[in-house]
């Protein structure tokens, strides 16, 4: 599989801007499978998400559906999901013939920020099989916490989508926590942020893919950029038959 991040400066973007931004970057970058960021629908700080939440089959996904089918490239992407009156900080995967494969719901907000008044908490884990992988999505403060991933994995994750909205701050999740979570996991991780500035605060950018050994195949800086690598499955077999972590995990 060829994975690709799309890193965007979208901030202050419409709707329609960033699906015009996406769809150039698709058109140009040969990918099997593009991640886009945390709440990439409506940008992350200072948007009104109430009023920019859609159904998980709202407009957003058709029009993201018929560029996949276009482009013949699965989309994941982030955006604030309305069901049953509750709002949700969500992610979208979309194959590459517009097939609703997977939504996953943000299970813990990121501390002390606006997510904890806006959203409301998913409950589940998200796996799906594609690619011949099994993937899991995650969002953003969930992959902070090794629990999250180390679950994953012992669901048979072999890859983990995790959009999100770093800001220039937290330089450490990225260039330290997202690797270890890829290592000690055996699975390879796509961790796909914004660049630029929005809402009086500037993004770290510094997507990256790791593999499972930890190595990382492709790292952005601060600007806005396509990132990709070939992600090879066997190097997660490889991986955890050197390190068993996931088998000795249970033993303690």
């Amino acid at each position: 599989m060829r994975l690709g991040i799309y890193q965007c400066d979208a901030g202050g973007l419409s709707t329609s801007a960033r699906l015009r931004a996406l769809e150039l970057r698709l058109a140009e970058r040969e990918v099997d499978l593009m991640v886009c960021p945390e709440l990439f629908l409506s940008g992350y700080m200072g948007a009104d998400h109430a009023a920019l939440a859609e159904p998980a089959t709202g407009p957003f996904f058709q029009d993201v559906a018929e560029m996949a089918k276009r482009h013949e490239t699965a989309v994941c992407y982030g955006y604030p999901e309305v069901a049953d009156g509750v709002i949700y900080n969500a992610a979208r995967l979309v194959g590459a013939d517009g097939a609703a494969l997977a939504n996953h719901r943000k299970r813990l907000p990121s501390p002390g920020s606006f997510e904890e008044e806006t959203f409301a908490n998913g409950d589940s884990l998200t796996l799906v099989d594609h690619g011949g992988m099994r993937i899991a999505i995650i969002i953003c403060y969930e992959v902070e916490l090794p629990e999250s991933l180390r679950k994953a994995a012992q669901h048979g994750a072999e890859l983990a989508l995790v959009p999100t909205a770093l800001v220039d701050q937290w330089g450490v999740v990225a260039e330290k926590l997202v690797p270890t979570r890829a290592f000690e996991n055996g699975l390879w991780l796509a961790y796909a942020n914004h660049a630029g500035e929005e809402g009086g605060a500037r993004y770290l950018g510094g997507s990256r893919i790791v593999a499972p050994d930890g190595v990382e195949e492709a790292v952005a800086g601060a600007e806005e950029t396509v990132i990709a690598a070939n992600v090879d499955p066997e190097r997660v077999v490889t991986a955890r038959n050197r390190l068993p972590y996931l088998r000795d995990a249970v033993k303690l």
